[in-house]
């Protein structure tokens, strides 16, 4: 019988490597997009790509999109990643390290991409527990985006095949997630999370997203295996 296919939106990131390994145990054929956008933190696609490739993705497609057009974001502006000794330390609110409708604008690649290869699943790895103030990281952003989707796509029209957007990680904190993806066997020494990482891929170490993955693994009682900077 023929795998059913899923988009993933693959950052390289540990929530992401963790959402793909999830699709796989659910028996999904795994189809990768990324994108380089313009980050300061590209060395996350070298990541995606060792993580497409340790899962046994399909196919993996990298889309080019450059936000630094826009601005707006301390990872595509020159404006400075904040960095804290601790979680506890971290802003509140929406961070500067938003980027202004990045997620609406990555579903819509994998909607488009899902459309061609006949995919009625799209899995992304959002998290609303974890997830350090980003509007669209939220379930009822995600509700409202599946929704829209099953009014732009012909399957669903003509068809009335419904898409459906996969979010395992939603309600999960950083440590239950590093448990679970510890569990199906992700190798999290391929990902990295860090928003300003030095040219080697080092992790800094002090910014939002690399204080809340040393939470997790500490949390989950897991050796963090991240090579930081210091």
């Amino acid at each position: 019988m023929t795998q059913k296919k899923a988009v993933i939106l693959l950052s390289g990131g540990l929530d992401s490597a963790t959402t793909a390994a999830i699709a796989k145990a659910q028996g999904f054929a795994l189809y990768g997009i990324s994108f380089r956008y313009g980050q300061r933190h590209a060395v996350e696609l070298q990541a995606a790509s060792r993580v497409a490739q340790h899962l046994g993705f399909e196919e993996h497609k990298t889309a080019e999109i450059d936000l630094r057009l826009f601005g707006g974001s301390a990872l595509t502006d020159n404006i400075a990643v904040p960095k804290s000794n601790s979680v506890e330390e971290m802003g509140k609110g929406i961070p500067v390290t938003y980027v202004p409708a990045r997620n609406t604008i990555f579903l819509s690649f994998a909607l488009a991409w899902a459309e061609v290869l006949g995919a009625n699943d799209i899995f992304i790895g959002v998290n609303a527990v974890d997830y350090s103030g980003y509007p669209d990281c939220r379930p009822e952003y995600i509700a409202a985006y599946e929704a829209m989707a099953n009014l732009a796509t012909a399957s669903a029209v003509e068809k009335g095949i419904r898409l459906q957007i996969h979010t395992p990680l939603i309600h999960l904190t950083k440590a239950q997630i590093i448990t679970e993806g510890t569990r199906l066997g992700v190798d999290y020494r391929l990902t990295i999370s860090c928003y300003d990482p030095t040219e080697d891929g080092k992790a800094c170490g002090h910014c939002d997203s690399c204080l809340l993955r040393r939470k997790g693994f500490a949390d989950a009682h897991i050796t963090d295996v991240t090579a930081y900077q210091s």
